[in-house]
């Protein structure tokens, strides 16, 4: 699958544009962007590189086959249609949108189009989510009573990017999505009601948030920040045992993956994952997605997780 690039973001140049030409199936082809120097940090892994100085130039290359869109949030709608209506199979950053009904459209055109198109939710690609969900849902740890989620770190720049409301900033939009969907998809479940949500805003942007929600078969509690000490993990707490996630979300840079499992009689099982890339997998499976295997977070997937995120902020009543 040849891929193209919208966009020069740092992100797609330091992990996804490196995962996309290292995952098996895949090769690097083209970007677009507007500036060529930004172009000259993809050519050193990618050699040949067609470099495109508008996104509808990079959509009209006969070419190009998939397109990864790790643009604004505000644009990741649009132009994920404008890809799809293009005949390129889409990979868009996470949040795919900022409403949940927003994400009907991305599926109709999906639908209308034949294409692969998915939220680039990695975390469920990487093997500790895949064995937390065996674990979990095979009863290892009993009847789960509780989740509880945090995600954390300190950014209070205002000019970055995720600190502006114009582009679709925000902490629960940037990191909400992966302390909700990871919790759903590992239980299989959805949230009932958010009994509790404080959000606090600073420059028009969601900073912190604590949030308590009824699962009906069990809580949830999650904190996610952009103004605290960077800290992440997931517990899930059963009645006859207890399984976590040291370092769910940003996997071997934030810290070592590892999941650990208590059990009765003070039984700990550690698992861990030195090399393995969420960024690399997630390239892998989308190839094959395409072809027509089963995708673990296809759109509809994504559109539960904006729906809690939806949900949290209508509970706090700041939005």
């Amino acid at each position: 699958m040849r891929w193209g690039i919208l966009g020069a973001a740092n992100f797609a140049r330091t992990q996804m544009g490196p995962a996309i030409h290292a995952a098996r199936g895949a090769e690097l082809v083209a970007l677009a962007t507007s500036d060529p120097a930004k172009a000259e940090g993809f050519a050193d892994f990618a050699p040949g590189l067609r470099v495109h100085g508008d996104y509808a130039a990079l959509l009209a290359d006969p070419g190009v086959d998939a397109v990864y869109i790790p643009l604004p949030n505000h644009l990741h709608v649009d132009w994920s249609v404008k890809a799809l209506e293009a005949g390129k199979h889409v990979l868009c950053e996470k949040p795919i949108a900022l409403k949940a009904d927003d994400i009907d459209r991305v599926i109709a055109a999906r639908d209308a189009s034949g294409k692969m198109v998915a939220e680039a939710f990695m975390i469920v690609h990487h093997p500790q989510f895949v064995r937390a969900r065996e674990l979990v849902q095979g009863g290892a740890i009993g009847r789960l009573r509780h989740v509880e989620v945090v995600f954390t770190y300190n950014n209070p720049d205002a000019a970055n990017i995720r600190n502006r409301p114009e582009t679709g900033g925000g902490g629960l939009p940037d990191i909400g999505v992966y302390a909700f969907g990871a919790a759903r998809f590992v239980t299989g479940a959805e949230p009932v009601a958010i009994t509790h949500a404080r959000v606090d805003f600073e420059g028009g942007v969601d900073v912190f948030a604590q949030v308590a929600a009824d699962f009906g078969d069990f809580t949830y509690g999650a904190v996610v920040s952009t103004r605290m000490q960077p800290a992440q993990s997931i517990v899930f707490h059963g009645d006859t045992g207890l399984l976590r996630l040291t370092c769910p979300f940003n996997a071997n840079l934030f810290d070592l993956a590892e999941l650990v499992l208590e059990t009765e009689a003070g039984k700990r099982t550690h698992e861990r994952w030195p090399a393995a890339n969420h960024y690399v997998l997630q390239v892998e499976a989308f190839v094959a997605a395409a072809e027509g295997a089963d995708y673990a977070c296809p759109l509809e997937f994504s559109r539960g997780t904006q729906a809690m995120i939806d949900m949290v902020f209508d509970a706090a009543g700041n939005r």
